[in-house]
């Protein structure tokens, strides 16, 4: 065998047994299309995973909300107001205790339970949280958190909630007392109270968690202020102030619009901000009530989770008709809905 014979022999093995650069590039090509095509899927299933979990959380409550009724004969108030006999120059609306405080021992969460005094309001007449309360108001409790929003704490006396109490369809500019739903300020609700049916009535849904210190006017995380109440669509279409300092949901254990409560006058995850007031009159019994026009919102895909009052869960759509939604915050409504 010739010298040039044998050169070509081993170049012909060295060009086999290699990729050209375009073999390479086709290559890195085809593992790009087939990454960007599972990335979505891996992030739907996910999705669908923390959208499970949340839809138990709220299981959970309603659970919880019904060994309550079973040991009481009644729900949870949505939020407390009343005179501390020691302390009368205290606000009723001070004490402001959240139904999820109260269902706390329900939820094996009384370990938080525990470190809470119930029976003070928890803020004093400096809006400080009264001294015996301070370690229990702190808690993260993952019941009481969505995994799709981050579970982030929001302020640091307080931890966080996901999960608010329906007090109707805001009637009454967004009234926290006397309402229309099933879960308010000083409610006395039993099961049977509900006529519309506990499955046709929604009592609680998802909310999500504000951003302290965001300044973007985006309505998933902030909500608009008016020194006044009731509210006014006008009132609130022209409020100079959005809040952030005080975020969507900064605290479980306060029962105000902000954080434990929430009413459906708007639609679900409507691109409409929240809308949230102070009443300034009536002396301590009602000054510094909370109103508010603060609707369900959740990082879900097209709706939100919401609890029914018998216990079950639903998906509720954005596009839901707004009768409807507002028909099924109502305890005697007297409406006819399709089955949720």
């Amino acid at each position: 065998m010739s010298v040039r014979s044998i050169t070509w022999s081993n170049r012909h093995v060295i060009r086999g047994g290699g990729f050209t650069l375009v073999e390479l590039l086709v290559v890195i090509a085809i593992i790009g299309a087939l990454v960007g095509l599972l990335l979505p899927a891996v992030q739907a299933a996910r999705e669908a995973s923390r959208r499970m979990s949340c839809s138990n959380n709220l299981r959970q409550l309603g659970i919880a909300a019904h060994n309550y009724h079973s040991a009481y004969s009644l729900l949870p108030p949505g939020s407390v107001a009343k005179q501390h006999p020691s302390s009368p120059t205290v606000p009723w609306t001070f004490y402001r205790w959240s139904a999820l405080a109260s269902l706390s021992p329900h939820l094996e969460n009384t370990a938080a339970y525990n470190a809470l005094d119930l029976t003070l309001p928890l803020y004093s007449a400096n809006l400080a949280v009264t001294a015996q309360n301070v370690e229990g108001s702190r808690v993260m409790v993952p019941t009481f958190l969505c995994p799709s929003d981050g579970a982030q704490r929001l302020h640091d006396s307080f931890g966080p909630t996901n999960y608010a109490f329906t007090t109707g369809t805001g009637a009454g500019g967004g009234t926290p007392l006397d309402t229309d739903g099933t879960l308010y300020v000083n409610s006395k609700t039993r099961l049977e109270d509900i006529t519309d049916g506990t499955s046709q009535t929604l009592i609680a849904s998802e909310s999500i968690l504000g951003q302290a210190g965001a300044q973007a006017r985006d309505p998933r995380v902030g909500y608009r202020f008016v020194f006044s109440a009731p509210l006014t669509d006008a009132g609130c279409n022209l409020a100079p102030t959005w809040n952030y300092s005080d975020p969507r949901g900064f605290s479980w254990v306060n029962g105000e619009y902000r954080n434990g409560l929430y009413n459906h006058y708007y639609l679900p995850n409507s691109q409409t901000a929240d809308c949230i007031g102070v009443f300034l009159g009536g002396g301590f019994p009602t000054i510094y009530t909370p109103f508010g026009w603060k609707t369900a919102r959740s990082r879900h895909a097209a709706g939100v989770n919401a609890l029914r009052a018998d216990g079950s869960v639903a998906f509720i759509s954005d596009r839901v008709d707004l009768e409807a939604w507002r028909a099924m915050a109502t305890r005697r409504g007297g409406e006819i809905l399709a089955p949720l």
